[in-house]
């Protein structure tokens, strides 16, 4: 241990590494994860008195809660609709109940701040509450250096425990018992409102591929669809396919609407595998690949930025605009960091990353039309660092209210400008990247690095507050958990008749819940909850780490 105590960057590393070794263990449905791994490991190290700096913490953390909001600026702004306020209902209802149940703990056994507010996150399941909390503690007048870091401390310390039975809780609720409740088979109700929605496969691991794609090529010769036009051909397929190459002779053809067919060409058809398979009864019998017809078709991820797209599915788009969506194909919809079903019916929302497939024409017309193709290689480092120290300034600012100072602090001043700078982006998509792909690392490295730190800080006032505690934490981790997802249980079901597999998506999403939305997928075999899941994931993500600073203040005064 005097290695680990001599040498920050190695106690770091290794809590982190253990951490993550430890989260992979799964027991049934339940994995702990990297978080909740890292938090364990590091308590433990820190209670043989290993420490780092607390600046390292800092920094971590608004790294973290910056790029949070990023990812969920532009889908929390779209969110401020009908339908997005409708599923809202359930995460105003989660981060109400959680502040008043963790104050009903604390009136009723005399809590101190620290440990309620622990309660708090580690029941929601939510990390960004220990760091909105803790700096809220800090800032708490009347009391000394030492009593807050003893505050804060006890953060670490209720979180740990209440987070391992939250999560427990809520991974089984939504899995296995809310299906059971519901008497429905979660498979089965996935796939029935994935066929209404006329999808293909509900959902891939990663490194797979599906055995009969969604998206298809095939070589036709001209019999019975001779004196066919080419864009009415495509128009009675419902721009389902494209015919992308004519071969007459030996001589290849320049597709165009207008292009008449004949007896004897060659046609390239791509789309959707049952819309080509039509086509082929209309055109005539398959031939094997025609040499020079092969046609190479471009793949672009096209943010949609257009304001009106809002709430507007695929289909409906593609009716309204056929011109500029026939021949362009979707693969994936992405929304903050979860892929959504691609299909007919999937809305779009300011902020999606769309993949699509089709002739680099066309695709460049359709991306114009829905929104911009950028490029997601490079990070544009300016536009990240003034979003961050916009939020550290905005974090500033204090309120005087009677004896009460209000404050965002870091976090929360971050968090808003993670907000807005994620949706400026997505109103101008020329500037101010942030590759999904970085923002997702940064965003987990920065959490971990906070946690491991915080774990360390606790570790040594972590066995009192256990003693102190054995059955209140556990017990408190698990009615704060049961209590929110079963109001929002009953409100989904019988107020706003969410479909069912949609409504455990969203129940997962109200906690911010990974782990859950991960076993209700595998489940339901299906990423169909995903369509609830993402919208309440969004709202809670900006609702929830706001209670830390909320209970503080009440506690506090």
């Amino acid at each position: 241990m005097s290695l680990l105590r001599e040498n920050a960057v190695l106690a770091l590393f290794a809590c982190l590494a253990l951490g993550y070794l430890i989260g992979k263990l799964r027991v049934g449905p339940i994995q702990l994860g990297g978080i909740c791994g890292t938090l364990i490991v590091s308590m433990l190290i820190g209670a043989q008195k290993v420490s780092v700096n607390a600046d390292v913490k800092n920094v971590a953390f608004a790294l973290f809660i910056f790029s949070l909001g990023y990812m969920a600026g532009p889908q929390f702004v779209a969110n401020l609709n009908a339908k997005g306020l409708r599923f809202g209902v359930l995460s105003v209802l989660e981060a109400g109940v959680v502040i008043l149940m963790a104050l009903g703990f604390a009136t009723g056994f005399d809590l101190d701040v620290g440990t309620a507010s622990g309660i708090l996150a580690g029941a929601a399941t939510e990390s960004a509450v220990v760091g909105t909390a803790q700096e809220a503690i800090s800032k708490l007048t009347g009391i000394t250096p030492d009593q807050s870091q003893e505050l804060q401390a006890h953060v670490a310390t209720a979180y740990s425990v209440c987070y391992l039975f939250g999560l427990v809780t809520i991974v089984m609720l939504t899995s296995q018992i809310f299906p059971m409740l519901m008497r429905i088979n979660l498979a089965d109700a996935s796939r029935e409102i994935w066929e209404r929605m006329r999808g293909g496969d509900a959902g891939l691991e990663a490194g797979e591929q599906a055995a009969l794609p969604a998206l298809v090529g095939r070589t036709y010769l001209v019999s019975q669809g001779e004196g066919s036009k080419v864009g009415d051909f495509e128009a009675a397929e419902r721009q389902l396919v494209s015919i992308e190459g004519v071969k007459r002779g030996d001589q290849v053809l320049t597709v165009e609407p207008g292009l008449l067919l004949k007896r004897g060409d060659r046609v390239l058809v791509v789309g959707t595998r049952e819309a080509v398979m039509d086509a082929g009864h209309e055109l005539g019998p398959e031939t094997s690949g025609v040499p020079g017809l092969d046609s190479p078709l471009a793949v672009r991820d096209v943010v949609v930025t257009r304001k009106e797209l809002n709430g507007r599915t695929v289909d409906q788009l593609r009716a309204a605009e056929p011109e500029a969506v026939g021949g362009v194909f979707l693969t994936s919809v992405q929304r903050v960091d979860h892929n959504l079903p691609a299909v007919g019916e999937t809305e779009l929302h300011q902020g999606d990353t769309l993949t699509v497939v089709g002739a680099r024409a066309k695709v460049e017309k359709f991306a114009a039309k829905v929104g911009a193709t950028v490029r997601q290689d490079t990070a544009d480092y300016i536009y990240i660092s003034l979003g961050i120290c916009l939020g550290v300034l905005l974090g500033e600012v204090t309120i005087h209210a009677g004896d009460v100072n209000l404050a965002l602090g870091t976090g929360g001043g971050c968090l808003i400008a993670g907000l807005f700078f994620g949706w400026l982006r997505a109103q101008r998509p020329t500037f101010g990247a942030y590759p999904p792909v970085a923002a997702q690392t940064a965003k987990d490295l920065g959490l971990a690095i906070f946690i491991a730190v915080t774990g360390m800080a606790a570790g040594p006032d972590a066995g009192p507050l256990l003693k102190q505690y054995p059955v209140l934490l556990p017990a408190a981790g698990i009615l704060m958990v049961l209590v929110p997802a079963f109001l929002s249980f009953f409100v989904g079901r019988k107020l706003l008749k969410i479909e069912k597999p949609i409504l455990i998506g969203a129940i997962a999403g109200q906690q911010c819940s990974t782990p859950a939305i991960t076993a209700v997928s595998n489940v339901a075999q299906s990423s169909v909850p995903m369509l609830g899941y993402t919208i309440t994931y969004t709202i809670s993500n900006f609702l929830l780490p706001l209670t830390g600073p909320v209970l503080v203040g009440i506690i506090g005064l």
